[in-house]
């Protein structure tokens, strides 16, 4: 077969897919966003809010369970099973983002966030249509990890490193990677801080903050 013989030679150029981006907030308009959320009492309102703050994925947030939360360590610790990188990360929860969860306790649930049946997560459409509720255009739940990576190179200038492990990418090459075990948790938190900081609306008090931590 004449089509295999060329495949198997490799001579036709690779054609490589162009890289499609989810549709992302520009960060300055989060922080009016996330008030518009914090008036709404709708559960997709308050999985929105914690999608935000911890830059997480979709499935990662709908899916969390009350056992994965670490109340005094202030940790929340995502299982490698629901990583798109197959490993388990650690998420420092600010005082924004315990607001936001802990007073969902109360429904006692298996899911922290519950949808319309007990004891089940909610929809993985319904962060999606409340944005559309919003009125917000051109804009997806995905889009906020985009929002807080642009956030955190242009305000915050945090290194690459920090930035990236706060958003569970895999940093460097397998030998640096074999290398940097450390998941830099604690430079991670004074990142979240002040990415919780300017979300909720304390934009003076993000400033404060000493950047050499982030670098």
């Amino acid at each position: 077969n004449p089509v295999t013989a060329i495949k198997d030679v490799q001579a036709l150029p690779k054609v490589k897919a162009k890289v499609k981006h989810h549709k992302a907030m520009h960060w300055e308009e989060v922080p009016a966003s996330y008030a518009d959320l914090r008036t709404r009492n709708a559960m997709a309102a308050k999985a929105l809010m914690f999608t935000c703050l911890t830059g997480s994925r979709t499935s990662e947030v709908l899916d969390l369970r009350w056992e994965e939360i670490n109340f005094d360590a202030q940790i929340w610790n995502c299982p490698d099973l629901r990583m798109k990188t197959g490993e388990e990360h650690r998420v420092p929860l600010t005082d924004e983002m315990l607001a936001v969860i802990e007073p969902l306790q109360a429904m006692q649930s298996d899911y922290v966030f519950e949808g319309q049946k007990r004891h089940k997560p909610l929809s993985n459409m319904s962060m999606m249509m409340l944005l559309r509720r919003m009125q917000v255009e051109g804009v997806t739940v995905q889009g906020f990890l985009s929002t807080f990576r642009d956030w955190a190179s242009e305000v915050a200038n945090a290194s690459r490193e920090i930035a990236e492990k706060s958003l569970a990418h895999t940093v460097g090459s397998d030998v640096e990677r074999a290398y940097a075990r450390s998941d830099l948790l604690d430079k991670q938190r004074v990142l979240m801080e002040r990415w919780s900081s300017f979300v909720a609306g304390s934009h003076r008090e993000a400033i404060k903050l000493n950047d050499n931590h982030l670098s």
